[in-house]
């Protein structure tokens, strides 16, 4: 028996309500986000989850630092259920617990200096104050590839992949045990991804941290992670090492999102697998298994019946009929 892992999800689920009228509004149905999940990550370890706009990703990473409150599920770190803790528990789980946002421009405050954005968490935690948290601030921007004197400028003044440093410095400051990192370099060009990406490989190996990182990009994902986990319409589908889903993909999803990344040899030619159809509305998923209106290779028994998220064997998890 290994050691247990550092965060577990247990049958976590998020519908967000939709209401109908201005007075004595009323529940008219619910966007099911998140349906459902399991998956737990180990400590020191990147778990990669990815899929299709819309289909949950963010949602997930949001719920398990309680940004947004969950509909049910448990999330357990370190021994403690997440969506039970009080305001102070939860405070002092903040510390543990970072996230790197999506879109650099958004998520740091126009008003205030870099030295006081990275500085923030230390005074609120109780970390460092005064000179001593100026000097974490310095030496934390020079960590992630800034210089010290950037301390004293405004956001506006430094591009999109130096302001995601910034994110990472100021999620670094609290020297957290998990990030979520919720797709930290899709707003960024293809060269400045590959720099952050590398930073973020180079902190976890130097500080020890662990990682969920949450892409669309499947080479992204397949160059930082451990383990993958696929994303559909509010469900996990397929999780596995990050090997055997991109050399064996079992589930049909798996293998239509492998089929579109780029091959870097003009010679090669890879078969696509051209999935018909939209994405259905989180309001309203298909019955029995959610990808059966789009799936190349679904059966009578896929319209009904909800496949099981099973063992296939070694640690390879998938919801599908067929395998």
């Amino acid at each position: 028996m290994g050691a247990a892992p550092l965060l577990e999800v247990r049958n976590l689920v998020k519908h967000f309500p939709i209401t109908k009228g201005f007075i004595f509004s009323k529940q008219v149905g619910a966007v099911q986000a998140v349906d459902g999940i399991s998956f737990s990550i180990n400590k020191g370890e990147t778990l990669g989850l990815v899929g299709e706009s819309g289909c949950g990703k963010s949602t997930t990473g949001r719920l398990l630092l309680r940004l947004i409150e969950a509909t049910a599920g448990e999330v357990w770190f370190e021994g403690r259920n997440v969506l039970e803790l009080g305001k102070e528990e939860l405070r002092e789980l903040r510390r543990d617990m970072q996230i790197i946002f999506q879109d650099p421009y958004a998520s740091l405050n126009p008003r205030m200096t870099v030295g006081d954005i990275i500085g923030e968490p230390m005074q609120i935690h109780g970390i460092a104050r005064g000179t001593e948290k100026e000097k974490r601030v310095q030496e934390l921007l020079e960590v992630v590839g800034l210089a010290s004197y950037h301390a004293r400028r405004y956001p506006h003044e430094f591009s999109g992949g130096q302001r995601q440093r910034i994110g990472v410095a100021r999620a670094l400051a609290v020297n957290p045990k998990i990030i979520v990192c919720d797709e930290p370099v899709s707003a960024l060009d293809v060269s400045i991804q590959a720099q952050v990406v590398n930073l973020l490989q180079d902190l976890q190996e130097e500080y020890g941290l662990t990682y969920l990182f949450i892409a669309h990009d499947l080479s992204v994902v397949k160059h930082i992670s451990d383990r993958v986990a696929v994303m559909y319409l509010g469900k996990i589908v397929e999780l596995t090492s990050k090997q055997a889903l991109y050399d064996n993909p079992l589930h049909p999803y798996t293998k239509a999102l492998l089929s579109a990344i780029p091959v870097p040899d003009p010679t090669l030619v890879r078969e696509r697998v051209i999935l018909e159809g939209d994405v259905p509305s989180p309001i309203n998923p298909p019955s029995g298994c959610r990808f059966h209106t789009r799936c190349p290779v679904a059966t009578d028994v896929c319209l009904v019946e909800e496949p099981e998220f099973q063992d296939v064997g070694e640690g390879h998890f998938v919801a599908c009929h067929l395998v």
